[in-house]
């Protein structure tokens, strides 16, 4: 931390050390420990934006545990590396979101709960902040999704079910229905086929309440032929 501006408290051969508060010419302040003239320790950095930071501190940057508080609501409570954001923690913002889990270099980055403003969740793997690997995603609706997930999309193989017993298991991209699956209604009538930007397409099967399977050919949701009877 710079030396300009004034500081209060002690001092050891010429620099800062122990107890003391520095106040810079902006009005920004860290009140707290001082170790070889550096913030070390336990100790309170406030910025001239409001934001403030609270916890441990070594070689003048936040490591080890401490919360950021910023100063339109959103507040980081968990550990920290080198000013960072760094290992476990909790994040919530002003509108009731939250999130619980790990983080690497101050971004999401593996294990992790978001809860949204509107009673959804996520549950699973995060990577440079976004939505990707394996996880669940719970609509506020009842629905679900459990997958395979890239940059906050689902992406790879997943399984969707919905509260009125529908069900989808087979592949995804951007967010539709992409590649072979299977659709069924939870009425003991499914569709087994490919499918295209989240609509039937190509060939596929319908299988019947009466257990009667019809091959056919679908393009943009719609059947234009059956093959044969199967």
């Amino acid at each position: 931390m710079k030396n300009e501006g004034k500081y209060i408290g002690e001092w050891k051969e010429g620099v800062r050390e122990g107890q003391g508060k520095h106040i810079w010419p902006d009005g920004s302040y860290y009140e707290g420990s001082w170790v070889l003239d550096k913030a070390d320790g336990f100790g309170k950095l406030v910025h001239i934006d409001g934001d403030i930071y609270e916890g441990e501190w070594k070689n003048d940057m936040a490591n080890g545990k401490g919360v950021y508080i910023h100063s339109g609501g959103a507040k980081y409570d968990g550990e920290w590396k080198d000013d960072l954001q760094n290992g476990y923690g909790v994040e919530v913002w002003p509108d009731n979101a939250k999130y619980e889990g790990n983080y690497l270099n101050g971004k999401k980055n593996g294990q992790g709960t978001l809860y949204f403003s509107d009673k959804s969740k996520y549950v699973g793997e995060f990577l440079d902040n976004e939505i990707s690997g394996y996880g669940e995603y719970y609509w506020n609706d009842g629905k679900i999704y459990k997958g395979q997930w890239k940059n906050n999309k689902m992406n790879g193989k997943g399984e969707t079910t919905w509260p009125d017993k529908k069900k989808y298991t087979g592949e995804y991209l951007d967010d539709r229905k992409h590649g072979y699956g299977v659709f069924d209604w939870g009425n003991c009538k499914k569709y087994e086929g490919y499918w295209h930007n989240g609509k039937q397409d190509g060939n596929g099967f319908l299988i019947l309440p009466n257990g009667e399977k019809k091959e056919g050919i679908w393009e943009n949701g719609k059947r234009i032929k059956w093959v044969q009877d199967v």
